[in-house]
């Protein structure tokens, strides 16, 4: 299982990357193996601005439905295309191809309040 020392995780297992004023958003490895095959992802919030913690999508796979929450506030402004006709890219590249959203933030402040690497690893056993 793979944990990257660069990016940020949250409590509900998704990962931020910062790219400047804008933040890349995925689920972790550990997720998407706990999820196991990956079917269909949905993101409907796309141009819409919401707060930190707030659904903004869901993934879907064989055996369930999980919720996907926002790690910081501000404007979805991306949704990957690619998984819409290739979903599994969650499972097979969760911190690459397999991105769902790009957020431009708008508290920067909130990043500083994401798990580190070793916090995501305490979080998760």
């Amino acid at each position: 299982m793979s944990i990257p020392a660069n990016l940020k995780y949250t409590k509900d297992h998704e990962w931020v990357r910062v790219e400047g004023d804008t933040a890349v958003v995925g689920i972790t490895d550990f997720a998407q193996g706990e999820l196991g095959d990956i079917v269909y992802v949905e993101v409907e919030t796309e141009g819409e601005t919401l707060d930190q913690h707030e659904v903004f999508g869901t993934v879907e796979a064989v055996k369930t439905v999980s919720d996907l929450f926002l790690p910081v506030s501000g404007e979805i402004v991306e949704f990957n295309t690619n998984l819409e006709g290739n979903p599994e890219l969650v499972n097979s590249d969760p911190y690459g191809e397999g991105w769902i959203i790009k957020i431009k933030f708008s508290d920067a402040s909130e990043l500083d309040g994401l798990l580190d690497a070793d916090g995501y690893k305490a979080v998760i056993g």
